[in-house]
Order: C-alpha cells, then sequence, then structure tokens
C-alpha cells in the first residue's frame, strides 16, 4: 500500500511539474499553449503618421519645453498623431499613434519616440504595437524597434522604418512613412 502510494504521489509531482515548468523562485517556463498562443506570424504595416503642429487643432503638443538658453534638447511632446493609409491628412484613417517624443540629442535633431500605434480599422481594431526607440530625424531612413503590444500583437517583436515624406519648414508639420514589421500570434 505504502509503495502505490509512493509512485502515484512522484506522477503527481512529475506532472505537476510538466505542466508548471521549471521554478527559479520569480519566474518559470510556461509552455505558449497554456496561455493560447499559435505559430508565430510575421505582418507588415505600411501607413502615414502625420505629426501636426500647427494649427487649431494640433495633434502634437510640447508638455515640457528646453530652458530659452538651448537647443531643443529637452522639449518633450504629447501626440494623437492620425495614421492614414495614404500621405494625405484625408486618406482613409486607420488608427492613431498615442504617447510622447522627446528631443534627446544636444548635437542633432534626434527624438525619443515612445508611442502606440492604436488601430481602429478591421481585424485589428482595439490592437495596438508600441515603439520605443531613436528617431534620428535628418537621417533618411529611420529603424526603431517594436517591444510589444496588446489585442492581436500581445508578446510581439519587431522594428519599424520610418522615411519623412514632406517636412514644412514654416510650420513644423511633418508626414512621415511608416512600415512595419511585427512577429505576432
Amino acid at each position: 500500500m505504502a509503495s502505490q502510494f509512493t509512485i502515484f504521489f512522484l506522477i503527481l509531482l512529475l506532472s505537476t511539474v510538466l505542466v508548471i515548468g521549471e521554478d527559479h523562485g520569480f519566474g518559470r517556463s510556461l509552455d505558449r499553449k497554456l496561455l493560447g498562443l499559435k505559430k508565430e506570424k510575421l505582418s507588415h504595416f505600411q501607413f502615414y503618421w502625420h505629426d501636426i503642429v500647427s494649427g487649431k487643432n494640433p495633434t502634437s503638443v510640447p508638455v515640457v519645453r528646453p530652458p530659452q538658453n538651448t537647443s531643443a534638447f529637452g522639449l518633450v511632446s504629447m501626440i494623437d498623431n492620425p495614421l492614414t493609409l495614404g500621405p494625405k491628412v484625408s486618406s482613409k484613417l486607420v488608427g492613431r499613434a498615442q504617447g510622447f517624443y522627446a528631443s534627446a540629442s544636444q548635437q542633432e535633431l534626434s527624438l525619443l519616440m515612445v508611442m502606440n500605434f492604436a488601430f481602429i480599422e478591421g481585424k485589428y481594431n482595439g490592437s495596438t504595437i508600441t515603439v520605443l526607440g531613436r528617431n534620428s530625424v535628418f537621417n533618411s531612413m529611420r529603424e526603431m524597434p517594436v517591444i510589444g503590444g496588446s489585442g492581436l500583437f500581445r508578446f510581439s517583436r519587431g522594428y519599424a522604418q520610418a522615411r519623412t515624406h514632406t517636412l514644412d519648414p514654416k510650420t513644423g508639420d511633418a508626414i512621415v512613412e511608416y512600415n512595419v514589421y511585427v512577429f505576432h500570434y
């Protein structure tokens, strides 16, 4: 009787370890199927980001201004920029870029970009892709990491390429083409 109990206990213990994963005290390995995660897919998104700083209804507003005796270094702007299929702001709206950017270099115009691409169209409605990275504005092409997301982009990773489509030197308004490549489940 005691040996049957011992065998039963060992099988129960082994199956518990297999289900829970390896325990490290503060973290453990999990089977992705337990979280409903399927095989990874690679998706490509192309859209235009409209940074409107002028006019009656700007989509980018400064929330921290730099000291008067410096360049733009230290400027922080909050954004709620439209994402459209074409370069015209009147093009089909597919989402909004929400977050902030900050002037993070004393030598050049280089921004720290912290934003979510919040989609409002089709099967991606309600899902977000999160970008956090350096944007050296005057480079023809910039690359920033995708660090996660929500909804269909939970556990996502990838990168975003940004190319300036137009920049109005009088108003500061900019239209940037984004190509985003994302691995997701």
